[in-house]
């Protein structure tokens, strides 16, 4: 039973894209996701996501950013609809710390345009932030945020537009390959057949790709909208704007990384701001969403370091799901038993930087078997995930 070209299993921001690239390449698609287009119990909702090069993480990514800034554009483009906001981008730290070091060092690795500055020239730069004396940072004009849900709605409408089918509404309940080609997936409305299979599960690897999925861990994230405390001889309130505070990332004398946002989503009306790894695992369908007291004030003390006068009120507070690697690092690649089935997950919280980029890569891999983007640090195979 043949139905299509190509499956994509999970139709949030990577499989989303994945369906786009696939449709605009003339394949038929049929793309299935258990809940409703631009959900929000994953982890493309929230209003905002960090967009940067001076990637601290690693330069073997920046060749990827560069080619998603791209990819970005075309989207924005292709769909009429405003995804992308450059607001420029601070990456604060000791002078040893990598979140500082690790960005200087993919900035002059690639020759990205960027400036260090002291913690006095940051706080004369940007007025809501006091860091550390001691501290320093690494400027990047070209960095701001995208919004997730725009993102997965621009590439719903753009595969549609391009004839994709896209089911909402309906669970993958299992699916099979064969080792001579082909695949077969199962829900809980019908059966389909495809030659190829591109499976994009996000936090639920586990339960979609079984062992090869296990070392995925989805783990609990909140993030807070917090408003500033206003008066006179403090910041403005357009101090604290997308049109005066660039988006940032902050970790110093051993403290736990934040990253944030300037206020810029409308309703929540703050600035936003987390905790980029909070380890705590959870189960993707029995999340606690409630956020709770202890945890808000956890959150409120540790803004303060870095914005001594986000003195307002909390204004919202939000849970989603980061599904990490053992290694922090994605698992993009061909399944290792069936080749006619591509693997992207393990997006770990900083992956969505990356959707159009990783849409091309699952295209390229579905559709010849390989991709010519450098996608070697995402074997499925590399040691550090531990099978």
């Amino acid at each position: 039973m043949r139905d299509v070209d190509v499956i994509v299993i999970g139709l949030g921001s990577m499989g989303g894209a994945a369906a786009n690239a696939l449709a605009q390449r003339g394949l038929s698609v049929l793309g299935l996701e258990r809940f409703w287009p631009a959900h929000d119990r994953g982890s493309a909702h929230g209003g905002t996501r960090i967009i940067r090069q001076s990637y601290y993480e690693g330069g073997e990514y920046v060749p990827l950013l560069r080619r998603a800034y791209d990819g970005w554009r075309a989207l924005e483009d292709q769909s009429e609809r405003t995804l992308v906001t450059l607001t420029g981008g601070i990456y604060i730290g000791d002078p040893g710390e990598e979140t500082f070091t690790g960005a200087l060092r993919s900035a002059e690795d690639w020759n990205l345009p960027h400036e260090v500055l002291t913690s006095a020239e940051i706080t004369e730069r940007f007025p809501a932030m006091r860091p550390a004396e001691h501290a320093v940072g690494l400027y990047e004009a070209n960095a701001g945020f995208v919004n997730p849900e725009l993102t997965t709605a621009a590439n719903i409408q753009v595969a549609t537009r391009h004839g994709a089918r896209l089911h909402f509404g309906e669970s993958v309940l299992s699916w099979t390959a064969t080792r001579g080609g082909g695949v077969e997936v199962i829900t809980d409305q019908g059966r389909y057949g495809a030659d190829r299979l591109v499976v994009a599960p996000g936090a639920w690897s586990a339960q979609l790709l079984g062992e090869l999925g296990a070392p995925v861990t989805p783990e609990r994230q909140v993030v807070y909208w917090f408003a500033p405390g206003l008066a006179p001889g403090r910041p403005t309130y357009d101090d604290y704007t997308a049109a005066r505070q660039p988006v940032f990332i902050e970790r110093t004398d051993g403290n736990e990384q934040v990253y944030g946002f300037p206020i810029a989503d409308g309703g929540a009306g703050g600035i936003k701001i987390g905790f980029f790894h909070d380890e705590r695992p959870t189960d993707p369908d029995a999340v606690d969403r409630d956020v709770l007291p202890f945890e808000i004030a956890r959150m409120q003390s540790r803004t303060l370091e870095l914005f001594p006068h986000l003195t307002g009120p909390l204004l919202d507070a939000q849970t989603c799901l980061y599904p990490s690697s053992p290694d922090d690092h994605f698992m993009i690649g061909l399944h290792p038993e069936y080749s006619q089935v591509t693997v992207a997950t393990g997006f770990g919280g900083h992956g969505f930087k990356f959707v159009p980029v990783v849409g091309e890569i699952a295209a390229d891999l579905s559709t010849r078997g390989r991709t010519d983007l450098p996608i070697g640090l995402f074997s499925l195979d590399r040691p550090t995930l531990q099978f």
